[in-house]
């Protein structure tokens, strides 16, 4: 596995548009604020041609040239780590205009972003052997008051935090707008780990007896590999998809898959776990971490929850699953290096994320 340079004082970050841009409010705002916040810290910018754009298919610009955009900033010298400037809908059709032969043979760079540029995070893994990172998009970083998830967020593309933690808080209905673009996460909701054990004990009601009252403890490790369902499932099948060929090349290691869901229902959850199952991805599984699903949470379709629409498929695997975590969508998010060797640990109340690049 390839690790990148860690981003360094002074350093430039590069940013670029393969999901869509932030031309339009409150993304253009937020965006900005964010570039005047990191400039008074000492970095140097480089914005790709595509930031700005909106006239694309959801995307900021035609597939070719967001493909070009990508494939030149990440092989370019002239920065030391790549941000998103946001997600959008169909980055899948920028990826036959990607070089990655050129992005393999390139000096490794920090690639950030989620949700629709999982289309960029996770190959870059399983085609490139280069680590990313699942993180925020470069217009979250505008706002004010920062949460604590943007800070670890800088912190890990500077090296200088590799281990992350669970916030006390969730953000279920947001209160950024077009006349609110710098509004902070509303966090109104407490958060609670679900999760399920090998030995059948869980704090899940709807999957299995409830687990007496008292402490647990959670202890696991594997290379980190995911990202947003949606895009997943999109990618399985097609020429891009070589994850058995990954997951056998470090099948030593294990794998703890982090997933999330951002447009799909408790159906499509739950179909999207069977398929990947069935295509043989979760080969090699010690644990799985999810994220709480942006259409499923507190839901219910055919009598089950959003944890038995993900849970039926990977039950049989007898790994620990955590679920509800800061993954993805329902902000905040905790930054996560897919394609690292991780360490999770749980009390059954709070969770850390231990990276190591090996």
């Amino acid at each position: 596995m390839k690790y990148p340079k860690f981003l360094r004082p002074g350093g430039t970050i590069g940013f670029v548009a393969p999901s869509c841009g932030c031309a339009t409010e409150p993304y253009r705002s937020g965006f900005l604020h964010a570039q005047e916040k990191w400039r008074a810290q000492g970095f140097s910018l480089d914005l790709g041609p595509n930031c700005y754009a909106d006239c694309g298919v959801g995307i900021s610009n035609t597939p070719e040239k967001c493909g070009e955009e990508l494939t030149e900033y990440y092989c370019s010298g002239g920065q030391d780590v790549l941000i998103s400037c946001g997600g959008g809908e169909l980055m899948c059709e920028t990826l036959n205009h990607v070089d990655f032969d050129r992005i393999r043979n390139a000096s490794p760079k920090w690639y950030m972003g989620y949700s629709d540029n999982t289309n960029m995070t996770f190959l870059l893994t399983t085609l490139c052997d280069t680590a990313s990172i699942y993180g925020p998009c470069a217009a979250s970083f505008g706002m004010e008051p920062p949460h604590r998830s943007l800070d670890d967020a800088m912190l890990l593309l500077q090296g200088r935090k590799l281990t992350v933690q669970g916030y006390d808080l969730w953000e279920k209905e947001s209160l950024k707008d077009e006349d609110h673009p710098l509004e902070p996460y509303h966090l109104t909701e407490r958060s609670v780990i679900r999760y399920i054990l090998p030995d059948g004990r869980t704090n899940i009601g709807s999957l299995a007896a409830q687990t007496a009252a008292g402490a647990v403890s959670i202890d696991f490790s594997g290379r980190l590999l995911g990202g947003c369902t949606d895009c997943l499932v999109n990618l399985l099948g097609t020429g891009f998809d070589q994850v058995t060929e990954f997951t056998e090349r470090y099948r030593e290691d294990g794998f703890i898959w982090f997933l999330e869901a951002c447009d799909l229902n408790l159906m499509s959850i739950r179909r999207a776990m069977w398929q990947m199952d069935n295509a043989g991805w979760f080969q090699y599984c010690r644990g799985f971490l999810m994220g709480r699903p942006r259409l499923g949470m507190n839901a219910e379709e055919y009598g089950i929850d959003e944890y038995q629409a993900a849970y039926e498929a990977i039950r049989k695997y007898n790994v620990p699953v955590l679920m509800d975590l800061d993954i993805g969508h329902l902000s905040p998010m905790i930054p996560l290096i897919c394609g690292s060797m991780a360490r999770v640990v749980s009390d059954g109340t709070r969770y850390s994320v231990e990276m190591e690049l090996r």
